[in-house]
């Protein structure tokens, strides 16, 4: 029995875990994917007191400072939850685990575009991260979609690769933080096509153009190697959702200013939460707090945790 169970191995859970242990909470943090989406980040300059670094090289350090205290990790999916008498149960494809208390910090999964077309090519043209599968577009022309600071960092990063870069945003303008901006507009590879969405994205074995709703340069048929998709993340808040947490209608866990939950012993952190901000830096400040949260929890409770041994 754990006193601490971290559900996430991204920014908000590596940073509960890593306070949960510091706290002298028994902590066991499961996830698939250590940094999780952090891991993507080519470069990361709004992180307090480190000027410039990488997704991985960040993600390393939380892995490493979390690592210094009583923290177990267990790089596997959590398949279900369940409330037990005195707390929960994890089950994962290979073992269970029961915790007195859970951090969900289960992030968020990249949103679909829903146009014709982008299913049937996925992985052929039709991608999610820059990092990942920017380097196969060498010399092409390729597209994001999207309009937001995200979105913008991945149009920079493509500019590496590619040799023209289209921004397709169905907004009047981009909502990136003015520093990316200036960085958009004065890179002669990239091209900003505003209000405008793609109707079908289009091609034979691969992508070779898609379909605006609107015409770009007297044309509504834009020849592409790639599109890349970027208009958002949807909260992947179903294992909280089936302990009868409530969610918004943004499908975003709802926590208080402590990060709890609407179930005792339930805290949230991180993208997965209602938090109107979605940064590594706020994801490791919810990580933080919701792990104190956790360990206030227990000693108001009067449950006993190894910290009281």
């Amino acid at each position: 029995m754990f006193d601490l169970i971290v559900i996430g191995g991204g920014v908000s859970g590596l940073s509960a875990a890593m306070y949960g242990g510091r706290l002298g909470l028994k902590t066991l943090l499961i996830g698939e994917i250590m940094g999780g989406v952090m891991n993507f980040a080519h470069v990361v300059e709004n992180y307090p007191g480190v000027e410039t670094t990488t997704g991985v090289e960040l993600a390393e350090k939380f892995r490493n400072h979390a690592s210094k205290y009583s923290v177990e990790f267990k790089e596997e999916k959590v398949e279900s939850v369940d409330k037990i008498s005195n707390g929960f149960t994890f089950k994962t494809s290979s073992a269970a685990y029961e915790g007195k208390t859970v951090v969900f910090a289960t992030g968020s999964d990249v949103k679909k575009l829903g146009a014709s077309g982008e299913k049937e090519f996925e992985g052929k043209g039709v991608h999610y991260c820059a990092l990942c599968d920017g380097p196969i577009y060498q010399d092409k022309v390729v597209a994001v979609v999207g309009g937001s600071d995200g979105a913008a960092k991945e149009a920079l990063l493509l500019t590496e690769y590619a040799s023209k870069v289209y921004i397709i945003n169905r907004g009047d303008s981009m909502r990136a933080e003015s520093h990316n901006i200036q960085k958009l507009l004065s890179n002669p590879k990239i091209t900003i096509i505003a209000k405008t969405c793609i109707a079908e994205i289009k091609g034979d074995k691969l992508v070779k153009s898609v379909l605006l709703d609107r015409a770009y340069n007297g044309k509504k048929e834009l020849k592409l190697d790639a599109v890349f998709v970027y208009v958002g993340r949807v909260p992947a808040s179903q294992l909280a959702a089936s302990l009868g947490v409530k969610l918004s209608e943004k499908g975003e866990v709802i926590t208080d200013k402590s990060s709890q939950t609407n179930v005792a012993g339930v805290f949230a952190a991180g993208d997965v939460s209602n938090s109107s901000f979605k940064q590594i830096i706020v994801g490791a400040g919810d990580g933080v707090k919701a792990a104190y949260s956790a360990y206030m929890y227990l000693k108001n409770q009067g449950i006993q945790h190894v910290g009281d041994a």
